[in-house]
């Protein structure tokens, strides 16, 4: 192998340096430029990529933020309809129980006003029963029957009054 004889190294280390240094030359000028705007170009976009997550970031927080917002609005405003409708449910009670009251306490006059006229009623018959009553007996202890004029005067008599 011509490669391993020891005549041939020192040109074989001249090619050697001469392709070293123009690869490095070729490298350094053309793909290293190219190699060096794509790392750039990442860098750039990585940078982009993280302002623009922490844009989002920011908009979700904003909207996390009027959603919890909206949602104590809404449970508050749920609070306020509910407190309403006891209020006014209150109110309906209030105003049913007062009609209600008002019709027994109109049917519990009118029933003492009947009790009243019928025993009113019974009073007056109950003078007319003692007329008769007292009539009856008289004929039935004595055998004669009085007048309703006596029986009158002696039933209104002061001396038959209870004391």
């Amino acid at each position: 192998m011509p490669q391993l004889d020891a005549h041939n190294f020192a040109p074989q280390l001249v090619w050697l340096t001469i392709t070293f240094i123009g690869l490095y030359i070729l490298m350094a000028r053309t793909a290293l430029p190219r190699i060096a705007n794509v790392i750039e170009e990442r860098r750039d976009r990585i940078s982009r990529d993280l302002d623009d997550a922490a844009r989002l970031k920011s908009e979700t927080d904003n909207a996390i933020a009027s959603y919890e917002q909206a949602l104590a609005e809404a449970r508050h405003q749920a609070h306020k309809i509910v407190q309403e409708a006891r209020e006014k449910l209150h109110a309906e009670i209030a105003r049913e129980r007062q009609e209600v009251d008002s019709d027994i306490a109109k049917k519990v006059a009118a029933a003492e006003q009947a009790i009243n006229e019928a025993k009113f009623a019974a009073l007056a018959h109950v003078n007319a029963i003692a007329l008769e009553t007292t009539e009856a007996v008289v004929d039935a202890l004595i055998g004669v029957k009085p007048s309703r004029d006596e029986i009158k005067a002696a039933i209104a008599s002061p001396r038959n009054s209870v004391r």
